[in-house]
């Protein structure tokens, strides 16, 4: 990785060139977009002269659909046709704006619309009045990203580490737009574990979509995966992302390395899904924690309301503050009938927030997941693995064709304490997967078994009934009111509610648990309601006994003498 930090820190270095002249939150406005142009530059520079050549055959014979020829030309799925190229922008530094935006108009549509993402037009401008644009191309020009230079994993970790570095500057979240590569990298691992038999078949095509793709980094760890695992396989990426300049990095990458640009779309998957009734084998994606969709909320729930499990949202909708589950739902809508699997991240959240009531909400989704036997296991991830959140996280793996020793059954992995610390932090990432930590959690996963660090339960065992315990209404006497039917009237001041485990009898619970202390208590059975949580903490807690008062009065002492000690120094 030696190349892509030295290209990265040169890059970043070339941002100094634009202080004073802009504002440092506007800084990856420049930079960005002219990666992206370098990137593709180098990639078709060993075949520029063959397809201006063609290109010229072609004007000559008057081709109306030139594009597909000069791709072929090209080696990729996209070309540029300008005479300019890097080395020739700057030969003529007189003319810098015009020819580099006859340069980017030369460039094939699927490019071309890449590059407009940027709004880059506004920087030329700006750059050319501050005599900044010709300076700034030439330190360009000087980068070599070459694809044998800088492989397609490196120049992921590259643009990721340059959006970090403007989104700190200019105080934005970076982690949104991207996920730690170990991290994908186990998702990955157990996204795939169970479907090695298949994988390695001669030609096998599968798919995989991102529903919040960022630039791309998911879609390529689980591209380089496949391709380590069987050359003959192919897997066919899809994804869409609202933000445009992660769009464009992502679309880029695909264009480069031979994907369909076509399937990756931009804009919100959840309000304007662009893959509406696409199906795909293998969905991942890590959505941004706890997003409000307000914004979208009429069009969601017109669609809950509407269309019902004919539509995304059927199980129920989660509250405004907390978009999550709309994600999950998303995309199990385009699992498979045949069989899918589905890997998310989520924080805490989703496990426990909501509980049963008239409405669909949180706790009927989870109700809807587990009792359609679709969620396979949830590991817990260790803290400050995210650049934008120390909180936990965990990874939720959904499939809907279990294998047969796991139908049934939930399995929890509490991988907390497998990780090492950066040698650097990088905003609050501080911890870091290893390559025996991913080994370590996708062997435990693999295995099914239970031990300390791995627990197997029943779907029921997430499950429980929501009980209203009634007591009666008493008269000035004490004496019990009745209503009209001539049965004990209920005291709502004194009403409490009850969350009964499924595989207890409810009455049994009720005899043992509420009537030794009141004894006038009933159960209002037409307000009982179903809800699912899964307590992670609750099955992985071990008991720490309080540390003796020995212990702790000797290290109060050591404190107060090593504190005087510092007193004596300060005075003397």
């Amino acid at each position: 990785m030696k190349n892509f930090k030295e290209t990265a820190n040169f890059i970043w270095s070339i941002a100094d060139l634009l202080r004073g002249d802009y504002k440092q939150s506007d800084y990856g406005k420049v930079i960005l977009p002219l990666t992206v142009l370098r990137r593709l530059d180098c990639v078709l520079q060993a075949t520029k002269a063959d397809v201006l050549k063609k290109y010229e055959q072609a004007t000559v014979m008057k081709i109306q659909n030139i594009d597909p020829i000069l791709n072929k030309v090209a080696g990729y799925s996209f070309h540029n046709r300008s005479n300019f190229d890097f080395d020739k922008l700057i030969a003529d530094p007189n003319n810098i704006a015009a020819n580099l935006r006859d340069y980017i108009n030369g460039f094939s549509a699927e490019a071309r619309e890449i590059i407009e993402q940027f709004e880059f037009e506004n920087q030329i401008n700006r750059m050319d009045d501050n005599n900044l644009l010709f300076m700034v191309v030439k330190r360009f020009q000087e980068i070599d990203l070459h694809p044998d230079k800088v492989s397609s994993m490196e120049m992921g970790y590259l643009f990721e580490e340059l959006i970090r570095k403007f989104a700190e500057i200019s105080n934005e979240t970076a982690g949104e737009h991207f996920t730690p590569r170990e991290v994908i990298r186990l998702m990955i691992n157990l996204l795939f574990l169970n479907d090695h038999d298949i994988l390695t078949k001669k030609g096998i095509v599968k798919t995989i979509y991102d529903c919040c793709a960022g630039t791309g980094g998911m879609l390529s760890v689980a591209e380089e995966y496949l391709n380590e695992l069987n050359p003959d396989a192919r897997l066919e990426v899809f994804g869409q992302e609202l933000n445009p300049e992660s769009y464009a990095i992502c679309k880029s990458d695909m264009l480069i390395k031979g994907q369909n640009p076509i399937n990756i779309k931009k804009g919100n998957s959840i309000s304007e899904d662009h893959l509406a009734g696409e199906q795909f084998d293998y969905l991942i994606t890590n959505p941004p924690f706890g997003v409000k969709w307000e914004k979208i909320a009429k069009k969601v729930k017109a669609e809950h309301d509407e269309k019902g499990h004919g539509g995304r949202f059927g199980a129920g909708l989660p509250s405004t503050s907390d978009g999550s589950f709309l994600f999950l739902m998303h995309l199990i809508s385009k699992m498979k009938p045949e069989g899918s699997r589905l890997a998310i991240v989520f924080n805490g959240s989703p496990m426990f927030s909501g509980s049963p009531s008239a409405t669909k909400n949180e706790s009927s989704i989870r109700q809807w997941i587990i009792e359609n036997d679709m969620l396979e296991a949830v590991i817990a991830l260790p803290n400050q693995l995210f650049y934008n959140t120390g909180i936990s996280t965990y990874i939720w793996l959904i499939s809907n064709h279990k294998p047969k020793n796991r139908k049934g059954k939930v399995q929890l992995i509490n991988a907390v304490d497998l990780f090492k610390k950066m040698s650097k932090s990088l905003g609050n990432k501080r911890n870091e997967l290893a390559v025996d930590h991913i080994a370590n959690i996708t062997e435990t996963y693999g295995n099914f078994i239970a031990n300390d660090y791995s627990k197997i339960f029943d779907n029921t065992d997430f499950g429980y009934s929501k009980v209203t315990v009634e007591r009666p209404e008493r008269d000035a006497k004490g004496n019990i009111k009745l209503d009209k039917k001539g049965l004990p009237k209920a005291d709502t001041s004194l009403r409490d509610t009850e969350n009964i485990p499924l595989k207890e009898d409810i009455h049994a619970y009720l005899k043992r648990e509420v009537l030794p202390h009141v004894p006038d208590a009933w159960i209002d059975e037409s307000k009982t309601k179903v809800g699912y949580e899964l307590n992670f903490t609750k099955y992985f807690y071990q008991y720490k006994p309080l540390r003796s008062l020995d212990d702790i009065r000797k290290d109060i002492l050591a404190l107060e003498k090593e504190t005087l000690g510092l007193i004596y120094e300060v005075i003397a």
